[in-house]
């Protein structure tokens, strides 16, 4: 996680004036990081995935008029109903928990906005990640926008010239945004958000007559360990769970393959979902 990524996402909220300080909270809540650890690194050991689930709501909710909790409002039209967020946001139900334990402590204090940064944090922390000095005073929305969200979120389909351009609109760089979009290596995504860049080379190469293929061509060894999961013919409605290389080899996929990808399993296990 980038260091200069979470620091602008914490600027990010600053868009009503206010300001933000680490010892924002040191008075009136001085309990409240140690409440949140505690939260986080239970919630992270009961399941992983959690961890960039929180990284995403945090980022999700900053991505639309400003780290200012708008997320989390329940609503028809607002912004957890927005295509981005709709059946794929999660963790509410443990920010929740996490704020009704801090209300408990310091009760009508800490803005839920700051509570999602300081999860997200907190989550990256609790998988052996870097940890940074969060920033606190940010107020919290009473309006949520479906329409915004839909607008500044970019979806999976974006190219990568369109995803920079979407973050520099947020004012981060490219490298923030692949610091950002390494949340994914301990999630999960749903198969027909990538699938057409696993199989597309192989369906073309099944339909070409076998004295046009090339017998030294190889599929990459990037993609081995999820073509088991998330095969050819197969539905997508449910969402792959992370695989490694040695998974199952898929349709027209020989074992031969799979045995290479077992071989490389050290050097492409951190490219894995």
């Amino acid at each position: 996680m980038s260091f200069v990524l979470v620091l602008l996402l914490a600027l990010h909220g600053s868009a009503l004036g206010q300001t933000l300080s680490s010892s924002f909270y040191d008075s009136s809540c001085p309990n409240l990081t140690t409440i949140v650890r505690a939260a986080v690194q239970q919630a992270v050991q009961a399941e992983a995935r959690i961890a960039a689930s929180f990284v995403r709501l945090h980022f999700h909710d900053c991505f639309v008029n400003g780290c200012d909790a708008s997320i989390l409002l329940d609503g028809a039209n607002l912004e957890q109903n927005a295509r981005p967020n709709a059946g794929s946001a999660r963790g509410f139900d443990i920010v929740d928990s996490i704020k009704s334990s801090v209300e408990s402590s310091c009760p009508g204090v800490v803005s839920c906005a700051d509570l999602l940064a300081l999860i997200a944090r907190d989550s990256v922390v609790a998988l052996n990640g870097p940890s940074w000095t969060v920033v606190f005073g940010r107020r919290d929305s009473l309006t949520a926008s479906q329409s915004a969200a839909n607008a500044n979120l970019p979806p999976p389909t974006l190219n990568a010239s369109a995803l920079i351009t979407s973050f520099q609109n947020q004012g981060l760089s490219t490298t923030d945004m692949v610091a950002l979009s390494g949340a994914h290596t301990i999630g999960q995504a749903q198969c027909t958000t990538f699938k057409a860049r696993l199989y597309g080379p192989f369906q073309r190469a099944m339909a070409t007559p076998i004295s046009r293929r090339s017998t030294s061509r190889r599929p990459p060894a990037l993609t081995i360990g999820t073509l088991g999961t998330c095969r050819t013919g197969e539905g997508c409605s449910s969402r792959t769970r992370r695989s490694f290389p040695g998974t199952r080899p898929a349709r027209g996929i020989s074992s031969t393959h799979t045995l290479r990808a077992r071989a490389l399993s050290s050097r492409t296990l951190a490219m894995q979902w």
